[in-house]
């Protein structure tokens, strides 16, 4: 099967990176406002090592990579370290077979982990930062490895 044409395509991809991107910041942002202790404290509950270290880096990655991801900036390398993170959050916050978010189950983090690499292989759209650096309206990942961008 072949993919979706332009421009519709570049929609979709364009609608994935705002969720995501969305998702993300509003996490992060939730993490910032109980502050850098706060998640500390959390994530040292719940067993995560270098509980401070670990705390940083999900906001960064939630508001950075979030960011990065609504702009379509640097979009390979912004998917592929949220989908790190989530692992991350499965693997210490959401472990197991329970997939519902509402009793704590995985959901949530396997979807936007499932976005971050989405995104990361198929690459951010013609509406983005990263088509605007590569040019002529082509994705990167689509330009660098010679596929056609169906124009």
């Amino acid at each position: 099967m072949r993919p979706l044409p332009t421009p519709f395509s570049d929609i979709a991809l364009l609608l994935v990176r705002l969720l995501v991107g969305v998702v993300l910041v509003a996490h992060g942002l939730q993490k910032l406002s109980n502050g850098v202790g706060g998640v500390a404290s959390g994530f040292a509950g719940m067993g995560i090592p270098l509980p401070t270290v670990s705390a940083l880096f999900a906001i960064a990655v939630e508001i950075g990579g979030g960011v990065l991801l609504l702009a379509g900036a640097a979009t390979t390398v912004a998917g592929l370290v949220v989908a790190v993170e989530m692992v991350g959050a499965y693997l210490f916050a959401h472990p197991g077979l329970n997939p519902f978010v509402d009793s704590g189950g995985w959901e949530l983090v396997g979807v936007i982990a499932a976005g971050g690499l989405a995104l990361a292989a198929a690459g951010p759209g013609r509406f983005s930062v990263d088509a605007l650096v590569v040019g002529r309206g082509r994705t990167p990942a689509r330009h660098a490895v010679g596929v056609p961008s169906g124009e």
